[in-house]
């Protein structure tokens, strides 16, 4: 929801409620699904997140399907028709990807290079969905910032989302070819996003305050992987979701500050 509302005030549009709605319903039957079904299928290593929703899955099953089918509801009553046929590809897209995760007939690739960094798609997929809203509206309205001054952002939080992704497992799997990149990635997406700040602070002050957001979650994330020991490995993956909510900053600073 932080991430759909900063989208759309980056992009000065005001969206209406039920497609924030639609997300954070979205996202959250998603997520639920995928902690039962990592479970049921045994695929990869539990974690105690795995063992909480699986130990309730009677309590968190229902409220998944309630989740899902409200969203449903909510599309099929305010999404215009056209919307919906462009909004269709990006949920194939998570259907798909959501299969072949979860799918007892899953086929193997073929060659290890042709793999599709799972993380890197979660990142795609979210961050996508999070800016359909504006983007669906950026398309169909004429608006005082073009669709290809949103394009950096979405990129960079793609990256941001990735990174995030990539933590967890880092710190998780305690992979060492895994977690040698987190540092440099880190270091690297910081001076990408800080540059594109700048670039757009003369021009498209929003988009030069979404980049800075974004940077502060890199840095945070950082930080969290220098003080990794100190911290619980359940607190631990929650902080690294935690500081991905730095964009609400920009909805308590003074309109005048950012026109």
């Amino acid at each position: 929801m932080a991430w759909t509302l900063a989208f759309a005030w980056a992009a000065h549009i005001r969206l209406p409620a039920w497609p924030i709605a639609v997300v954070a319903l979205a996202a959250w039957s998603v997520y639920i699904g995928d902690r039962l079904l990592d479970v049921r299928n045994a695929r990869t290593p539990l974690r105690p997140r795995h063992h909480f929703h699986w130990k309730h899955r009677r309590i968190f099953l229902p409220i998944a399907l309630a989740a899902a089918l409200a969203a449903i509801g909510l599309v099929a009553h305010s999404m215009p028709y056209v919307a919906r046929e462009r909004n269709s590809v990006l949920a194939a897209a998570a259907l798909a990807y959501f299969t072949s995760v979860h799918s007892p007939w899953r086929v193997p690739y073929a060659k290890p290079w042709l793999r599709f960094p799972k993380e890197l798609l979660v990142g795609v997929l979210f961050t996508l969905a999070c800016a359909t809203p504006t983007l669906t509206r950026i398309t169909s309205i004429r608006i005082a910032v073009p669709l290809l001054a949103l394009l950096p952002v979405i990129l960079i939080f793609i990256a941001l989302a990735w990174l995030n992704c990539h933590s967890i497992e880092s710190w998780e799997s305690q992979s060492s070819p895994v977690y040698a990149v987190l540092r440099p990635a880190a270091g690297l997406l910081a001076l990408a996003v800080l540059a594109s700040a700048y670039a757009a602070l003369r021009h498209d002050p929003r988009n030069a305050a979404l980049l800075a957001a974004a940077a502060m979650s890199v840095a945070l994330l950082a930080l969290l992987d220098r003080h990794r020991h100190a911290l619980a490995p359940v607190a631990l993956r929650a902080c690294a979701d935690l500081v991905l909510l730095t964009p609400l900053i920009l909805f308590v600073l003074p309109g005048r500050l950012i026109p």
